[in-house]
């Protein structure tokens, strides 16, 4: 057995944190959008948009972490 994590377990142990972040993300982005007018982001939809919003952006940061510890082990 490999002892090496692979970039998509890397972002499943990632996603929960990676979820809060983004839906903390939407919910001030909708603050910003009331200036213009928009609604108000309730926290449902802002944590439903962040778990989509987070899908890819977490996949891209464990990338990101498999070659650091890639050139770490080198």
């Amino acid at each position: 057995m490999s002892a090496r994590w692979s970039p998509a377990r890397i972002a499943l142990m990632l996603y929960p944190f990676g979820w809060g972040a983004f839906a903390v993300n939407v919910f001030f982005a909708s603050l910003i959008g009331s200036w213009l007018g928009l609604p108000v982001a309730t926290p449902v939809v802002s944590l439903g948009l962040g778990a989509v919003v987070a899908v890819p952006a977490t996949y891209a940061f464990a990338c990101h972490i498999r070659r650091l510890m890639d050139a770490a082990e080198s």
